[in-house]
């Protein structure tokens, strides 16, 4: 027996740590509470669209007095709540929604510069995936889709992204710059043609009238008819807006960089400032606009509620900030918001499809048989589809990660054959910018680190 000793086999070295996820994929649980008050406050405007006379030609046709015209004409208690109940809405919302989107696309951004990948690179299916999704979301259900128009706004800021912050800066005030001229100048022009002239009105034309019938009483597939033909006038809004889009959009993109949304004494001084300077200013700006009359429909909707949109973002951040500084524990309405928030896709072509389906003649045609009802069985409606939203995304969350338009996105979006993490803008950072706000934003998670506040000097 040899006296060499024989060595003891080495220990197996521990396993390395695992690391940590991105910052951009862990949730911000304040994004998904925004985005559900955004998806079911849009809701709280296209209401009325659904139960107009005309439904979607309704918008066009001046069927749908401005709030105020409804107050002065009738200041009854039905019509005072109708008035508050539009004037809050009216615009605010999509606005919040829009500025969403572009905070979802930074998240898209940091997540795929975390993981090495080129930008835009992939997104640009995502943007043409949401494109198709928009598309078939208006011709199937709902003319004022919005998807469309965040799509081919998103193709362009996604190549500002990784531009320096100067070249956004720059970008940001062309675009805002062009908008203002092109409010200002078809204000002038309903100026021009007499007062009443943005709302429309006069004698009801063809078109207005065999809406009336096929909103009420029409087939399905003649409704899709009629908004393919009528494709171009009922495509308007986001044609006119897109300057405002894109301003929108980079306006969540600095708010999301400059740490607006993290959980730190920063983000809530910035959540703050939002409530009391949005507020402060959007509320009178919104409410001379509104008395001002329909000619000045424009500059109401697409240039004052912007501003108020910016005070509903800081008025949410800093009531989430108290109730978290007290340590309450989220209550039934911030649950519901989160669920809606993500599930938004789903929920933003859920409620329009019940709506539809409530109102129109191809379901209960609830907007002919209550026409002239007053508008408190419009506000139930929307009251009751938000019911229906949040237990129902609520319920769902319980056994699936992602709403179920979101997975289809997520699945017709990952690489055939690719076994590893999906791309940027399919994960949970990624859903955030499909919309509302993943509207999307439509979709499941966003954030970016609870902590952290990414700045320009290193993500340019």
């Amino acid at each position: 027996m040899s006296d060499t000793a024989v060595p003891r086999a080495a220990a197996p070295l521990p396993a390395p740590p695992r690391p940590s996820p991105p910052a951009a994929r862990r949730r911000i649980p304040l994004l998904d509470v925004l985005r559900g008050a955004a998806i079911l406050g849009t809701l709280m405007t296209n209401v009325w669209i659904f139960t107009a006379p005309g439904g979607e030609w309704s918008v066009l046709s001046g069927g749908m007095p401005s709030p105020a015209e409804s107050l002065l004409a009738d200041p009854s208690l039905p019509s005072v709540a109708e008035g508050v109940f539009r004037f809050l809405a009216d615009g605010k919302f999509l606005s919040l929604l829009t500025v969403l989107f572009g905070v979802g696309l930074a998240v898209q951004y940091e997540s795929a510069v975390a993981r090495g990948q080129a930008w835009p690179g992939r997104y640009r299916r995502r943007a043409l995936f949401l494109f198709l999704e928009g598309t078939l979301h208006f011709t199937l259900v709902f003319a004022w889709d919005v998807l469309m128009g965040y799509a081919v706004t998103a193709l362009l800021v996604a190549r500002l992204l990784g531009r320096s912050r100067r070249a956004r800066t720059v970008a940001a005030w062309t675009f805002a710059g062009l908008h203002l001229a092109l409010v200002l100048l078809v204000t002038a022009a309903f100026l021009a043609d007499g007062p009443g002239a943005g709302r429309g009105g006069g004698a009801p034309s063809p078109a207005d009238e065999r809406a009336v019938a096929l909103y009420a009483d029409g087939g399905y597939f003649d409704q899709v008819a009629f908004r393919l033909e009528n494709f171009a006038a009922l495509r308007i809004e986001p044609v006119l807006s897109f300057p405002l889009l894109v301003l929108l959009f980079l306006l969540g993109v600095r708010l999301f960089r400059a740490g607006a949304f993290a959980p730190d004494a920063a983000g809530r001084r910035i959540r703050a400032r939002l409530c009391v300077w949005g507020l402060g200013l959007g509320l009178p700006l919104n409410a001379a606009a509104s008395l001002a009359g329909p000619d000045f429909l424009m500059l109401g909707r697409y240039t004052a509620a912007p501003v108020l949109a910016l005070g509903y973002l800081g008025l949410i951040g800093v009531l989430a900030d108290r109730a978290a500084r007290r340590g309450l524990r989220p209550g039934p309405l911030t649950a519901g918001l989160t669920a809606v928030g993500r599930t938004a896709l789903s929920a933003y072509v859920a409620q329009n499809a019940i709506c539809a389906l409530v109102s129109y003649g191809i379901g209960l045609g609830l907007a002919a048989r209550f026409d002239g009802a007053g508008p408190w069985w419009v506000m139930g409606l929307w009251a009751a589809v938000c019911l229906v939203l949040t237990l129902g995304a609520s319920l769902w969350l319980r056994r699936f990660s992602h709403g179920p338009l979101e997975a289809v996105q997520k699945w017709a979006l990952r690489p055939r054959g690719a076994a590893g993490p999906a791309p940027a803008g399919t994960g949970e950072a990624g859903t955030a910018a499909t919309g509302t706000a993943g509207t999307t934003g439509a979709a499941g998670g966003e954030a970016a680190g609870a902590g952290t506040r990414p700045g320009d000097q290193t993500l340019r």
